[in-house]
């Protein structure tokens, strides 16, 4: 039995071009990263995100800013778009009991 010489030809050449590739080495775990935390006058509360893949707090903080984003769910999905700054995770603020401009505070009367 003999092979077609362009059958034996394509063979040898898989043969050869595969046997140079290298197997895809095993991605190793990331360091964990530190989560980003960002505030916003229009938004209840600090905003903390963990960045996944690529991501960095720069650019997550470009994207809150960006009126145009869309498409992830930063903060709990919040369509606010401006005016986001990045604060410490480490210190969080004191909740303080506000009644609100518009109202005194009552609790003294």
């Amino acid at each position: 039995m003999f092979l077609d010489p362009v059958l034996l030809l394509v063979a040898v050449f898989a043969t050869l071009t595969f046997a140079q590739t290298p197997v895809a080495e095993r991605p190793q775990s990331e360091p964990s990263r530190s989560p980003c935390c960002f505030r916003n006058s229009g938004y209840a509360g600090t905003c903390k995100v963990q960045p996944a893949g690529d991501e960095t707090c720069a650019s997550i903080l470009a994207y809150l800013n960006n009126p145009m984003a869309e498409g992830k769910s930063y903060c709990g999905g919040t369509t606010v778009r401006q005016g986001w700054t990045e604060v410490s995770c480490e210190e969080e603020p004191s909740e303080q009991k506000s009644s609100g401009p518009d109202r005194p505070d009552r609790s003294l009367w």
